[in-house]
């Protein structure tokens, strides 16, 4: 008479054997996302991220002037950060979601990309900034060209879109940097 257990040795091993592999295969998926996709709307109560290479800034044309944008969308400066330092957090950043990168952004066109930096937020997000002010999204801009958080004073101060000097523009085609002085047009100081 056989003995079972070398049989039986085997066809345990060859199971433990498939559900290793099985386990494997469900363990690894992998999904890529792309930095020039365009956001939907509801990406708007969101921060913007990009890939290891870095989130694109480029700029566009409205009726201020010529302004910072990120995958089309108006990115804004608020006057109550200082330089290099985001103060806006909390229901802030839900209205005003800061942009985020997880590598080096990208300046397309006029953007200078020495003025280009990164920021560590709270928790270890990186935003970027640029000419030293961090820079943020309006959540009630719906879409590219929209830029209705112009001279909002959310949260206790302005919030101006950022022409491609990395001055705020203040007012119709007026950018004023921050000292203050007013480079064209009229509008309040910065």
């Amino acid at each position: 008479m056989s003995t079972p257990a070398p049989r039986l040795r085997r066809s345990a091993l060859a199971a433990l054997t498939g559900l290793t592999l099985a386990a494997a295969g469900c363990g690894s998926s992998s999904s890529h996302s792309s930095a020039t996709s365009t956001p939907s709307p509801s990406a708007t109560r969101t921060a913007t991220t990009a890939g290891a290479t870095g989130v694109a800034i480029a700029t566009a044309h409205g009726a201020a002037g010529t302004y910072l944008t990120a995958s089309g969308r108006a990115l804004y400066l608020w006057v109550a950060d200082s330089r290099g330092h985001s103060n806006c957090s909390g229901s802030c950043a839900q209205a005003w979601p800061p942009l985020l990168s997880q590598g080096r952004p990208v300046a397309i066109g006029a953007v200078a990309p020495g003025s280009l930096g990164l920021i560590t937020r709270a928790g270890g997000a990186h935003q970027v900034t640029y000419a030293g002010h961090p820079l943020y999204f309006f959540a009630g801009d719906q879409h590219a060209g929209t830029t209705t958080g112009q001279g909002s004073d959310g949260f206790g101060a302005k919030w101006w879109l950022v022409a491609p000097t990395g001055a705020a523009l203040t007012g119709a085609g007026a950018a004023a940097g921050p000292s203050g002085a007013t480079t064209s047009g009229s509008g309040p100081a910065y």
